[in-house]
């Protein structure tokens, strides 16, 4: 598993004309499966980011009561190590990686953590303003 975490002073998740989900200050998560991961790996994965003392004075987004805008990211198992075209084998199908990605979303909100998400599968946009910048690279 592999996430993207930036922390941000807003950040916004849309599809289509609506807005699915929204964050003030917190952390935005890009989240990508890969075929053996497991829900385990899925809620140490979110401890470690509800934790992490990424946000301002070093503080951790449980400390704090930050919100975090989770957005499915298969793209993150992109490989561009041969040609100009990334190929996507190392990332887990849908069936596979969007239950792992829903109890990622649990893992947090039984952390206590106020979870906003985008929608597994969906054509999204989403707009940030990347505090710092600060942006992580975490895997497990």
């Amino acid at each position: 598993m592999r996430a993207v975490v930036q922390r941000v002073t807003r950040a916004r998740v849309d599809v289509g004309c609506e807005t699915v989900g929204e964050i003030g200050t917190g952390l935005m998560v890009l989240l990508g499966v890969t075929h053996d991961d497991t829900a385990e790996a899925a809620t140490r994965l979110a401890a470690k980011i509800w934790n992490l003392r990424i946000l301002r004075d070093e503080r951790s987004a449980e400390e704090v009561g930050a919100g975090i805008l989770v957005v499915s990211q298969f793209t993150l198992y992109g490989d561009t190590r041969k040609g100009r075209r990334p190929t996507w084998t190392a990332a887990a199908p849908g069936a596979v990686a969007e239950p792992l990605y829903a109890e990622f979303c649990s893992a947090l909100r039984r952390l206590g953590a106020t979870v906003a998400e985008g929608v597994f599968g969906a054509d999204m946009q989403i707009t940030l303003t990347n505090d710092g910048p600060t942006t992580l690279v975490l895997e497990v």
